[in-house]
């Protein structure tokens, strides 16, 4: 039977994109763009061929039952209460959300263990849905031992963001999670500054946020130091006098497999800007969620991309949207 793809938040800036992005990569699915306003989404809908729906994240259970039976809902909205996520597994479908963050990680994941799903619930609450660690975790294949690794993204204020980002932005300042020494430690991000070089650019200053690519990346590699930081600056398009970019670096630290300590960074820069990143990292996710990938359909449970998702396959899936990779070694 045809795949059916609930977005909610379909309409908007990294819905809309997740949507085309699914449609440029030729599958033959049904899609539905949900939302509090799915008129709004008309145009959009006829666009990708989609249909549309309301659908309310605070009381979501009318609004699934309307539409009948999916076998994904994409969460590309605020879900504070994970109502929507709750809902999802209790109808039987698979789940993606792209907002959780390491503070408020805890509530969603027990909300998933509690349910026993029948499919897979996918958190990529990382930066740029899961992009930026997938990332990390193919450059850390070099290393025979990492000691630390830094990342970093860069936004510019001419790259467009949809209100979903514009009302999160708040909290991007505050205290986040950081791995130092090998412990868990809590840091106030205005105190916690750090400066951030680039070949042939000017550097930026970025500051800590607790995203989570910071103990999924301690997780798999063994870091004893992890940290990811947020700057905002004019982007390699920008400097170029093309669209805004978003930029991203990895540092990682460690033996090499063949000997020897060494640093080597890793850029990985979208021309499209981070809305569109975002929706790729969706993708990857919606592929392999619903064997879409030429692989089985995984069993169900909490996942994370880290060990959910191939990390050089979704690489090279990313370079086919345009996403530029590039690794050096630093001095």
């Amino acid at each position: 039977m045809t795949p059916r793809i609930l977005i909610a938040g379909g309409y908007g800036l990294v819905g809309g994109l997740i949507a085309r992005h699914i449609r440029a990569a030729g599958h033959g699915v049904e899609l539905i763009l949900a939302g509090r306003h799915p008129a709004d989404g008309e145009a959009l809908a006829g666009e990708v061929g989609a249909a549309t729906a309301f659908l309310d994240a605070a009381d979501p259970e009318p609004g699934l039952a309307a539409v009948g039976p999916v076998d994904l809902v994409v969460a590309a909205l605020q879900d504070p209460g994970d109502s929507l996520l709750s809902a999802t597994l209790r109808a039987g479908a698979g789940h993606i959300g792209i907002v959780r963050t390491a503070e408020t990680m805890a509530s969603s994941a027990i909300a998933v263990c509690a349910a026993a799903p029948a499919r897979p619930a996918l958190m990529l609450g990382h930066w740029q849905a899961g992009v930026l660690t997938l990332a990390a975790q193919a450059a850390a294949r070099a290393f025979a031992r990492i000691d630390r690794i830094e990342l970093a993204a860069l936004y510019d204020y001419a790259d467009p963001i949809g209100p979903m980002t514009a009302g999160d932005s708040a909290g991007f300042v505050g205290r986040a999670l950081i791995r130092r020494a090998g412990l868990w430690t809590s840091v106030d991000a205005p105190e916690a500054v750090r400066q951030v070089a680039r070949r042939g650019q000017p550097d930026f200053d970025a500051m800590p946020m607790g995203v989570l690519d910071v103990p999924s990346l301690a997780a798999v590699t063994g870091a004893r130091d992890v940290r990811f930081d947020l700057g905002t600056g004019e982007s390699r398009g920008t400097q170029a006098g093309l669209a805004a970019s978003h930029d991203l670096f990895i540092d990682i630290t460690g033996e090499l497999e063949g000997g020897g300590v060494t640093t080597r960074r890793t850029t990985v820069t979208d021309p499209r800007g981070q809305a569109h990143l975002t929706a790729l990292g969706v993708l990857v996710g919606v592929e392999r969620i619903l064997g879409l990938d030429g692989g089985p359909p995984p069993p169900g449970g909490l996942a994370f991309p880290e060990s959910f998702l191939d990390a050089w396959a979704a690489l090279r899936r990313f370079e086919t949207f345009g996403v530029r990779i590039e690794t050096e070694t630093t001095p």
